[in-house]
Formats: structure tokens, C-alpha cells, sequence
């Protein structure tokens, strides 16, 4: 449930951003920066306050920083991109991440897909092609923003793979604090060199940005990480183009048709057929140990 309620909520991030009243990257480092007074009260109130505010070490702190890094790159791509094309199409390109995390995990476990895991991966593809039919445009005019959403969703995995990493040493708001103050950091000077719009005329749309996206989406997303192996988390990411189809529909009037609700049962039946009993699936670290 942690791990559905965070992708859902990551889900609304590229409709705040053209809502934010900043530039694109300003518009990132804010989400990072005003969540930071946030995650440190929950880390505090959940008893994990201490790990937020001591260096965790040589080694905790370089992956911290590598998942700051990527993160932060990933967010300069695709908020500039979601600029340049389409809603649609900025939410498939950038949730290649799914696919290509979900890859990593298998290559982890040193094996091919099983026929469920088979199964699952390609009913995903399928729905998020039926979701995103109606609204992703390949046209010349897009093309920059689209290869800027490529690039985010793979700038995205490696994020998600130091996360990985660091989650089995760290607690989940600890790192996601550390990986914040860091990547904030990295997206003021960038934001500046760009000489976009820092200050936003109403706070309400990045401060929606800042809890949605990075205190709730993020803090689940890294919570769950931890319990669930890659091609889980890759598969259960795919559900954002589902609330994204929704978004549509509320706040613009996008009709949503058979093919998107076709689409959203293939990514349900993905769900379901990825959980079930597979011998040959890595454990994560958790269920591991």
C-alpha cells in the first residue's frame, strides 16, 4: 500500500511543476528544499531524527551523495522537458525508470525472466502504451523534450539503484533527508547559471509540490525499496500514467476511454501476477536478511 499511495502521488508531479510559477529547475529545488523542515520532523516524531543530523560515514555518505546527484539530474531533465512536450508524453518517456529498474533486478538475480515475471513486464508495456495512446505525440516539435524525459528516466534508475544500495544500512527518512539537502544544493547554483524565475508569485503550487511529490511520494518510495525486490517497485511505478490519465480527465477534461481502462487492467493484472509465489526471485534485502 506504501509503494502504490507513493507512486500515486509522484503522479501529480509534472502538472505542479507547469503550475509551480518558477523555472523548471527552481521549480526542483524547491520541492527538495521545502519538504527538508518536513522529513525532519517525521524522522523525529518515527525516532529516526538521529541518523537525519549525524554523518552516517565514508561509505552511507558517498552513496547518499551519488542518489543526490542522479536525482537532482534526473529533475533538471524532466522538468525542463515536461516544458518542452507534451503531459503524455513526458510521463511515458520519463517512466522508462520502470522498466529499466525493474531490469537491473533481474540482471541482479543473474537470470532471465520466469514466464509470470514474463507475463507481468510485458501486460505493464502494454497498458502503459494503452494509457498513454490517446495523449503521447512523437512529432519534430516535441522531440528535445522528449529525449530530456528519456534521459530523466534513466538519470531516475540510477537514482533509484543508490537508493537501493543505502537502504539497507540507513532508515528510509534519514536518507531521503540526506539525499534532499544534497540534491538542493545542486539544483540553486544550476537554477541561478540558468537565470530562471527563483521566487514563485504563490508559494501553493511548489509547496503541493514539495509534500506530494517529495515528502509523500518519495518517502514512501524509499520506505518501500527496501521490502520489495526491483522488478516490483519498476512495475508498481507504472501505475503513475494511470493517475496521470485521471489528472487529465479532472483538471483539463481528457476523456477517458476504453483503451485507458483496458490499460489500467493490464497494469492491475501486472501487479498481481508479479506478487505471486516465483522460486527463482531475488529476495530483497530485507526478506533476506
Amino acid at each position: 500500500m506504501a509503494l502504490v499511495a507513493g507512486s500515486s502521488a509522484l503522479a501529480f508531479g509534472p502538472w505542479l511543476v507547469r503550475l509551480s510559477g518558477t523555472g523548471p529547475v527552481a521549480a526542483g529545488f524547491w520541492r527538495l528544499c521545502l519538504a527538508l523542515p518536513f522529513l525532519f520532523v517525521i524522522a523525529r516524531l518515527a525516532g529516526q531524527a538521529g541518523q537525519a543530523v549525524h554523518w552516517p560515514g565514508r561509505r552511507l555518505g558517498l552513496i547518499a551523495a551519488v542518489a543526490a546527484f542522479f536525482f537532482a539530474m534526473d529533475l533538471i531533465a524532466w522538468h525542463i522537458g515536461i516544458h518542452m512536450t507534451k503531459l503524455g508524453n513526458a510521463t511515458l518517456f520519463g517512466n522508462m525508470a520502470s522498466f529499466a529498474f525493474a531490469a537491473w533486478g533481474l540482471w541482479l538475480a543473474r537470470r532471465w525472466p520466469s514466464r509470470l515475471q514474463g507475463a507481468a513486464l510485458l501486460l505493464a508495456a502494454v497498458g502503459s502504451a494503452l494509457l498513454l495512446g490517446s495523449s503521447a505525440e512523437l512529432s519534430a516539435r516535441n522531440f528535445r523534450g522528449d529525449l530530456l524525459a528519456l534521459f530523466a528516466g534513466l538519470l531516475y534508475t540510477g537514482y533509484l539503484i543508490a537508493v537501493q544500495h543505502a537502504r539497507g544500512q540507513l532508515q528510509p527518512l534519514p536518507l531521503l533527508f540526506l539525499a534532499s539537502a544534497f540534491g538542493a544544493a545542486m539544483l540553486l547554483p544550476v537554477s541561478l547559471a540558468l537565470d530562471e524565475r527563483i521566487i514563485p508569485a504563490d508559494w501553493t503550487f511548489v509547496l503541493i509540490l514539495a509534500l506530494s511529490s517529495q515528502v509523500v511520494g518519495q518517502g514512501l518510495l524509499v520506505y518501500a525499496i527496501g521490502k520489495f525486490s526491483p522488478l516490483v517497485v519498476g512495475l508498481v511505478l507504472l501505475t503513475q500514467p494511470a493517475i496521470s490519465a485521471i489528472a487529465g480527465w479532472l483538471a483539463y477534461g481528457e476523456a477517458l476511454t476504453a483503451l485507458d481502462f483496458a490499460g489500467a487492467a493490464a497494469i492491475a493484472i501486472a501487479l498481481v501476477l508479479v506478487r505471486l509465489p516465483d522460486k527463482g526471485l531475488r529476495a530483497a534485502p530485507a526478506e533476506a536478511t
